[in-house]
């Protein structure tokens, strides 16, 4: 072979090496670039995955707090029962942890020991125990000198300490402490805090390893918040819904909503039946349990969900509902808004009217109808007639464009989950004749409760619509304040000086219109009932109605508002004026006296209020008896002893002139009891004879003290109870009148 020959083929040799280092150095370094670029981060978390055990330690969820600082939802330390394989490293060791853990825990023993035998240094076995059980865990570690293998960590459980109280409104949290409905689901991100975690090294055939290869990351508390409603108002409120829903038979549940109305801050907002967040997944109505449990097995959990879905729902943002004449409120400040209609303004209302050429009439709950009336008298009497025509008046684009200007088109964007939306005849705001009419009395369209209250407090604040909300404050761990939520004034809708007309006609409503079983002595109270058909829907082949009332105190200088309604009352009586308008007076006669507000008399209240009872402790007989007398009282002395030791009523009570005040002689006189008579269905005349006859004393509650076409409806305490002689029952009066 020729030299040349040779050095051909080093060269070609040389080429071809160099060829393949390039290619092999280009591959390499390409794998490098997509390990390093494309796939690091995959590849970083595989490599800490298998390196690292990560556990999570949750976070201590914020508490809820009602504007007074009253805890209505707090977070209670619990803990977390883990077994640590890695460290048990003896059969001895393993059966006396297994054995005690079973009977403290009441876990099998041979789950225990399936567990304790893991490639682990971390296995829960469960969660969420209490003080108790946790101390008996220690001692028995203690006792049994079990340094390692069983280890408790911190962790938290949620309970509210009201029960049922605000339920709908407040919410309640899942396994994982996380918000599931009402203010514990809107506000979760504010409230659940940041997870710590446990991070464990893992050696390489995958077991964990000891303490000194862990890292503990702890957890940050989550913010707390401080509500507007006030926790006593709520209790007023849910206390009077109750009893109404019972006396009414309410059918499908109540609601009630107090806002402040020149604030927007929502006060109280009860929704009854409810549930007790502690055990938000039991069904609270015993009946409808049962029922469930009759079921089919195919058929339970299908009713469950629903049932457990009905009782959650919070009825006051999340139901629409026709408002019916409460919505008359709104239609009259729209006619005076726009100077189409004043106080002297006169209807004429035959019984019925006939919105245009060839439509249907529409009746007047009066069927005979109201004749001649002035604006303010067709308002007290609910006269659907006049609404009408003033409807017409006011015509069908001017009504819509009220209609949004009062907040009805949109939702309020009240901080709360689920809020609906209205249903109105079209989102244009394109109406027939008809559909105007019936829109002008309240009918035929749907709202919500809250968006009902806002339009009321916009007419009462003197025209501006504000924005609804129950968060006043957020707090942080150390309970500062890092946020405050400042009221929302979103538009003017109408003038002061119509506002105040308006209330000034809402408030002769309530003393002597449909309004007037909402009426509370020495106080001045503004409002509008409501009866609305639900149209399609009946119960066994009779109509169903929605019941309500919408009003604010004091009228002279309003500060709060409030919309009590029931849904399917089922008792003796379904008008507004009849279900609903006597438990706003019995809340408010709570509430206002709470909230600092006056009471101021006319003299014939004060004349059939009476006086404060005088106190005869301490008295002979003789001298007690004329103080009673005096007094314009009825004294009924019991006992042998010569002295008053005691007396009911007690000194300084309201007493009705001509009321019994029983004076008690001696110890053994004060057993004595007498059996409470049947109050209801009677006359003022009725109830005062039947109560003096049984040494009681009635305090009256609901209607007017001036008129007397009025009939008992409610009491205190129930027939035949037993009482102590001179005890005060407090009868509920309701005005005959079935206007809606």
């Amino acid at each position: 072979m020729s030299k040349g020959t040779t050095v051909r083929m080093w060269r070609r040799s040389l080429v071809v090496l160099g060829f393949l280092v390039f290619f092999g150095f280009s591959a390499l370094t390409l794998r490098l670039i997509t390990l390093q670029l494309f796939q690091g981060e995959f590849l970083q978390k595989m490599a800490s995955e298998q390196q690292l055990a990560d556990t999570k330690i949750s976070a201590m969820r914020g508490s809820i707090y009602d504007r007074n600082m009253k805890p209505l939802a707090q977070s209670a330390t619990v803990w977390t029962v883990v077994l640590e394989p890695a460290y048990i490293n003896s059969q001895e060791k393993r059966e006396k942890i297994c054995k005690g853990l079973s009977e403290i825990l009441e876990i099998p023993v041979e789950k225990l020991q399936e567990l304790s035998q893991k490639n682990s240094c971390y296995t829960v076995i469960k969660r969420k125990i209490d003080s108790e059980t946790k101390n008996k865990i220690v001692e028995f570690k203690s006792k049994n000198k079990i340094a390692s293998g069983v280890r408790l960590i911190e962790d938290f459980k949620r309970f509210y300490p009201y029960g049922k109280f605000a339920a709908p409104l407040i919410g309640f949290t899942g396994a994982d402490s996380q918000g599931l409905a009402g203010i514990e689901a809107f506000y979760e991100k504010t409230l659940k805090g940041e997870p710590g975690r446990i991070v464990t090294a893992k050696n390489a055939i995958g077991t964990e390893m000891p303490f000194d290869y862990e890292q503990i990351i702890p957890s940050k508390p989550g913010q707390s918040l401080k509500l507007s409603i006030d926790e006593t108002i709520q209790h007023f409120m849910e206390k009077n819904l109750e009893e109404g829903i019972i006396n009414h038979k309410v059918k499908n549940r109540g609601a009630a909503i107090a806002m402040d109305v020149k604030t927007g801050e929502i006060l109280g907002m009860a929704v009854k039946g409810d549930f007790d967040p502690n055990e938000p997944f039991k069904i609270a109505d015993p009946a409808e349990e049962a029922r469930i449990e009759a079921l089919p097995e195919e058929e339970k959990a299908k009713e469950k969900a629903e049932a457990l879905s009905k009782q959650w729902r919070n009825k006051a943002v999340s139901d629409t509902y026709y408002p019916g004449s409460v919505f008359k409120m709104v239609t009259a400040s729209m006619g005076l808004e726009m100077d189409v209609v004043n106080e002297q303004s006169t209807f004429t209302c035959n019984g019925s009217i006939k919105p245009s050429e060839g439509a249907q009439s529409i009746r007047c709950h009066k069927r005979s109808g109201h004749g001649t009336q002035n604006f303010v008298e067709a308002l007290c009497h609910s006269c659907n007639p006049a609404f009408i025509m003033l409807g017409q008046r006011i015509g069908v684009e001017n009504f819509f464009n009220f209609y949004k200007s009062f907040g009805f088109h949109n939702k309020t964007d009240i901080d709360l989950p689920g809020e609906s939306s209205d249903i109105f005849f079209n989102k244009d705001g394109k109406m027939s004749l008809t559909d105007l009419a019936v829109a002008s009395m309240g009918q035929n369209f749907s709202i919500t409760p809250i968006q009902m209250i806002t339009a009321a407090a916009t007419i009462a604040n003197g025209g501006n619509l504000v924005q609804p909300h129950v968060v006043k404050e957020i707090l942080d761990e150390n309970g500062n304040i890092v946020k405050t939520i400042d009221p929302i004034i979103k538009r003017k809708v109408i003038s002061e000086k119509t506002s105040r007309r308006v209330i000034d006609m809402l408030h002769r409503n309530a003393t002597s219109g449909a309004a007037k079983n909402a009426y509370i002595p020495g106080y001045r109270i503004a409002g509008k009932t409501g009866t609305s058909e639900k149209i399609g829907l009946s119960t066994a082949g009779q109509k169903d109605y929605i019941s309500s009332f919408c009003g604010f105190a004091p009228a002279d200088d309003p500060k709060i508002a409030m919309l009590v309604f029931f849904d399917t009352p089922k008792g003796d009586y379904y008008y507004g004026s009849a279900v609903a308008a006597p438990v706003f007076a019995k809340a408010m006669q709570d509430i206002l006296p709470y909230m600092g507000i006056e009471k101021i008399y006319t003299e014939e209240e004060r004349e059939k209020l009476g006086n404060k009872t005088p106190n005869t402790i301490g008295k002979n007989i003789s001298e007690a008896k004329n103080i009673s007398i005096n007094a314009g009282l009825k004294p009924v002395i019991i006992g042998n002893g010569e002295n008053v030791i005691s007396q009911i009523p007690s000194p300084s009570e309201q007493i009705v002139q001509g009321g019994t005040i029983v004076l008690y002689t001696d110890s053994e006189s004060k057993s004595k009891t007498v059996k409470v008579p049947k109050l209801t269905g009677l006359s003022l005349f009725e109830v005062n004879k039947i109560s003096h006859s049984a040494n009681l004393n009635v305090k009256i509650s609901g209607q007017n003290l001036t008129e007397s076409n009025v009939v008992s409806a409610t009491q205190s305490i129930p027939e035949g109870t037993e009482v102590p002689p001179g005890t005060t029952i407090t009868v509920g009066f309701i005005h005959k009148d079935r206007i809606t």
